[in-house]
């Protein structure tokens, strides 16, 4: 199983960080240990000390597939949910910084979350995120404001990887990523329905 993500598919986001607006999609990856089992806490790593969540969209890849035309890709995808890709700000800047990978930074154990699947409807088919910190919320999004449409990143992914079936894609984040800390309550929602809880420690 592979956890390919996007950077900055929100204009917004890329904007709040101090980042450029990318031309083609900013692709990393997470190694499967990232994946945090359900129902556990997030345990903040020991070794950096500003972590910050992360809404996105994911599917799930249904079949293996490569040099995926745009307009076949929603063949390739069968579900659908919210996750968080929890980053380690901090180091991410200090790589950054350096003209480093980040993987130490976003691939970390725990570092992902995924929410309950449900069947994917029309992929094209605007849908909204939203993550709540204690009860408030502090990010929300639609994917019909991704700079790359779900469309066109499948097929740029494929380009470079092979995708299998099981793998998932992270598909970027919206504005307003924060800090969290000990004791912190998130909440992620898709289309108003509530789709993952995690606790931070």
């Amino acid at each position: 199983m592979k956890i390919i993500c996007v950077g900055r598919n929100y204009r917004a986001h890329a904007e709040e960080l101090g980042n450029a607006v990318p031309e083609v999609p900013v692709i990393f990856c997470k190694p499967d240990s990232a994946l945090l089992p359900p129902r556990n806490p997030f345990v903040i790593p020991p070794w950096t000390q500003d972590v910050h969540h992360e809404i996105e969209w994911v599917v799930r890849i249904s079949k293996v597939g490569k040099y995926i035309e745009p307009r076949f890709a929603h063949q390739y995808i069968d579900a659908m949910t919210v996750g968080l890709d929890f980053t380690a700000r901090d180091l991410q800047s200090e790589l950054k910084s350096k003209g480093l990978p980040w993987e130490r930074a976003k691939g970390f154990d725990g570092s992902a979350v995924l929410g309950t699947w449900s069947d994917l409807p029309e992929p094209s088919q605007a849908h909204h995120i939203r993550l709540e910190k204690n009860g408030a919320t502090v990010q929300e999004g639609s994917t019909a404001d991704f700079l790359t449409p779900i469309e066109d990143l499948i097929a740029f992914v494929s380009r470079y990887f092979t995708l299998k079936k099981g793998d998932v894609l992270f598909t970027g984040t919206p504005a307003g990523v924060g800090p969290v800390t000990p004791g912190d309550r998130l909440e992620g929602f898709l289309n108003g329905e509530s789709r993952l809880r995690v606790s931070i420690r």
